[in-house]
């Protein structure tokens, strides 16, 4: 009996909690239903489009081409490589040497006590002429559309936005366990991102007048860091400066990953995470631990009334309403972002399943991910191994 208090008591919790992301879930898709709505206007700033590119990936070519045919008529791409070596130049080179607007290729060398991508961002603000108005930074596993420049930078005309950032939408290719776990993983995370909410910077999808990004020093923040969004969130919140989320630039990733794949990525996010946001790290992970205690609790004490010939209703039921609770929110995700994109609505609706049943697992993951970043500062990155000292400090293990 006593277990079964406790169980009830995390299981109203748990309901509590539910009832209270539907409504912010509900909130959130009436923001993003209001960005969709909201005409762009017109910023004649120029843009310098950053894209670090390291190996070849699904879909490389096509995700930079994407780069290449925006609308907006003032920007120049700079693809940015470790070395002359790499994968993925080949296929740099031939898109660059078919792009509409002006594309670069840079090379940066290997980078020292920071990581790979940190390093070629930074080599490539350095070496950028002095006319760019705004940066924009976007990775090489996106495939935004073509308005998506013109709505990313717009926010910006309004000096009091210090950046416009969004998410990005995994869409598996595959129909493995691991690519699904992956995509259903990643989704919560686009509703982190709100209207109100404390925002941060997303790498794969970010835009800053040039002006603030050297008043906030980033490039120092930079020279020791593994994490580009996350130091930049950190500067931009040192200062008050506002990060605004644009979910009308919701960027499709086209994603196949295996088992050992998809624990070095989850976990290397949440390690990240931990190290450069130690209070989100805090209260997600107590959020994840107290779902998996409920669920596990519940579990346990169903098979014991089996066992017993009790009647085990009543746990079921309970189980059944956080599990439908975690379903309806997923809904409310899945409708914001098929109305973000219009054109990926077919391929999202036929892999709905991955978005709204397998978020009541999907905290297993993450508590699985909370743990190995508690027992170890080490992670894999495009195969560079870091150790995360600090958010001030990184130590290349090996490359």
């Amino acid at each position: 009996m006593h277990m079964e208090d406790i169980f009830y008591f995390l299981a109203v919790v748990q309901i509590a909690v539910g009832f209270y992301l539907i409504r912010q879930g509900l909130q959130w898709l009436a923001f993003v239903r209001r960005r969709l709505l909201i005409d762009p206007g017109f910023y004649a700033s120029r843009v310098a489009v950053l894209c670090p590119c390291k190996g070849v990936e699904p879909g490389l070519e096509r995700n930079l081409l994407a780069l290449t045919e925006f609308n907006h008529q003032n920007y120049e791409i700079f693809f940015v490589l470790a070395s002359n070596t790499d994968p993925a130049i080949g296929i740099v080179k031939r898109v660059t040497a078919g792009s509409r607007p002006k594309a670069h290729v840079i090379i940066a060398g290997l980078p020292v006590d920071c990581g790979e991508k940190v390093n070629n961002l930074r080599t490539a603000v350095e070496q950028l002429p002095p006319d760019f108005q705004v940066l924009v930074f976007v990775d090489s596993d996106g495939r935004p559309g073509k308005n998506w420049l013109q709505r990313l930078t717009a926010p910006l005309s309004d000096a009091s936005v210090g950046a416009a950032t969004t998410m990005r939408w995994f869409m598996p290719i595959s129909a493995s366990l691991s690519t699904s776990l992956l995509a259903a993983w990643n989704a919560p995370i686009v509703t982190m991102l709100s209207e109100k909410g404390k925002n941060f910077c997303w790498g794969g999808g970010t835009a800053i007048r040039r002006s603030v990004f050297e008043q906030l020093g980033i490039l120092d923040d930079w020279r020791t860091s593994v994490s580009d969004d996350y130091s930049m969130t950190r500067a931009l919140e040192r200062t008050g400066r506002t990060i605004l989320f644009v979910p009308e630039c919701l960027t499709p990733s086209f994603v196949e990953t295996n088992l050992t794949e998809l624990f070095e990525f989850t976990n290397r996010q949440i390690l990240i995470t931990r190290v450069y946001a130690q209070k989100l790290w805090a209260a997600a992970a107590t959020t994840h631990l107290l779902y998996c205690t409920t669920v596990l609790l519940g579990l346990a004490l169903v098979i014991d009334d089996i066992a017993a010939q009790r009647t085990a209703f009543h746990i079921v039921a309970l189980l059944l309403l956080i599990f439908l609770l975690s379903a309806l929110r997923a809904s409310l995700r899945l409708a914001g972002i098929m109305e973000a994109l219009p054109a990926s609505r077919s391929q999202i609706m036929s892999q709905a399943w991955i978005y709204i049943l397998l978020p009541a697992v999907i905290p297993f993951l993450f508590l699985l991910n909370f743990l190995n970043s508690l027992r170890t500062r080490k992670t894999r990155w495009r195969n560079v191994q870091y150790e995360l000292i600090s958010a001030n400090q990184t130590r290349i293990i090996s490359r």
